[in-house]
């Protein structure tokens, strides 16, 4: 991902690592046969988990695409119309 700069990075990671711990969390929960609060609630918290850092990942190529237009199209082959979509498509 090269839009993002370190610090972003690390954020979207930790985002990432944090829903993939929730998922482990829901799938132990119905192994081990979990309420249905519990699974219903660490399964929201992985959604918001991941679309978070959907968001994250979308706004920071779109920050990168704003600030140097060229040379974003050439590093990420991606214009202003698909970073749209992908945004739409989180949403």
């Amino acid at each position: 991902m090269r839009a993002a700069d370190d610090a972003t990075q690390r954020k979207i990671l930790n985002r990432l690592k944090r829903a993939r711990g929730q998922l482990d969390a829901v799938i132990r929960e119905v192994e081990g046969e979990g309420s249905c609060r519990d699974v219903v609630t660490q399964l929201a918290a992985v959604s918001t988990a991941l679309d978070r850092a959907g968001f994250a990942i979308v706004s920071s190529a779109m920050q990168h695409c704003i600030a140097d237009p060229e040379r974003a199209e050439k590093e990420e082959k991606l214009t202003v119309e698909e970073l749209e979509k992908l945004f739409l498509t989180l949403s």
